[in-house]
């Protein structure tokens, strides 16, 4: 008789690609604990970095980079330019505590860590500025990154001091929903060996890592899971989802994939359409284990479509393993 797992067992089994009895839905045997560092303001001001976020409306996301109010304005000088913070004025508590209350028989402790290196460079420049020194000034392009994820890698090993972590996400998104941001060529120069020296850092502490990046980056895939990822959300379907699992299955997980755009957001979509899409996806993606069944993208969503969806992970993503 097969012993029932726990949600974390069950977890683990998939990102180990090891025999698990049901398809999760989301990371659902995982709890978060945030880095202190106010990386993104929930209202118009400042963040940790100096730069400055508006916000728009009561649009998903809040808050947005303020358009024309770059703290880098050469990047010749950003060693004058650019503050980098201090993580011991941080207050650490608050990531401790709730670390203590998850019940770990049960759940994988999460530490979230926003913007990375490539997504605080773009803040800090603006897009367009940015976008043209990673090909101009592909030397200062890759110190400023050096600095970033120096910075990076010490806000990591600080959670993982203060929370004794299972598991990092770290986000960086890299992609359109057409293309990379920049030429594949020039994300391996500057952006990769950076991004692998971040994923050594969690690999030394035995952490596995969640790469969130949005868009289309199947150009780069095999980047991501030759430098360590264990994880890649969200999986939006303008990848070619079916192709990136027969080619790197038992390699890495996939998370997502269950299309935002043009079913979960379609308006007037039926309970049969969401529960077509939830199949679809975990007949392409959970062979071998290897798969979380989750959106493309976390946007909200009418009750009725996530209780299709929920409903139907649970039914359809255990009867597969059956």
């Amino acid at each position: 008789m097969t012993h029932p797992l726990t949600p974390r067992e069950n977890l683990l089994r998939v990102i180990h690609h090891n025999n698990p009895q049901w398809v999760p839905s989301g990371l659902e045997a995982r709890a978060r604990v945030y880095a202190p560092l106010n990386e993104r303001p929930t209202h118009t001001g400042l963040d940790a970095f100096g730069s400055h976020w508006s916000l728009h409306g009561e649009a998903f996301g809040g808050t947005h980079p303020t358009e024309g109010n770059p703290v880098i304005t050469d990047i010749l000088r950003w060693r004058e330019q650019l503050h980098i913070p201090d993580i011991d004025a941080d207050d650490w508590s608050e990531p401790r505590l709730a670390a203590l209350q998850i019940d770990r028989s049960q759940f994988l402790v999460e530490g979230f860590v926003q913007m990375g290196i490539f997504e605080r460079s773009h803040i800090l420049m603006g897009m367009e500025e940015a976008l043209m020194a990673y090909l101009t000034e592909p030397d200062e392009m890759a110190a400023l990154l050096t600095a970033l994820a120096d910075h990076k890698i010490a806000t990591i090993q600080k959670l993982h001091e203060v929370a004794n972590l299972d598991m990092i996400r770290y986000g960086d998104d890299w992609g359109t929903q057409q293309n990379l941001f920049l030429p594949p060529e020039t994300w391996r120069a500057i952006i990769k060996p950076q991004t692998k020296r971040i994923f050594d850092c969690c690999k030394s502490l035995g952490l596995l890592i969640n790469q969130h990046s949005c868009g289309k980056i199947e150009s780069i895939f095999a980047d991501l899971v030759e430098i360590g990822a264990d994880i890649w959300n969200p999986c939006q379907p303008c990848n070619d989802l079916a192709a990136l699992k027969r080619n790197f299955s038992g390699r890495i997980t996939f998370c997502g994939g269950i299309d935002s755009q043009f079913v979960l957001s379609k308006p007037n979509v039926t309970a049969e359409e969401v529960r077509q899409e939830v199949r679809r996806r975990i007949d392409e993606m959970a062979h071998n284990g290897g798969y979380i069944a989750d959106p493309s993208h976390g946007v909200p969503y009418d009750p009725a479509v996530l209780a299709a969806m929920e409903d139907e992970i649970t039914r359809y993503g255990r009867e597969i393993y059956q």
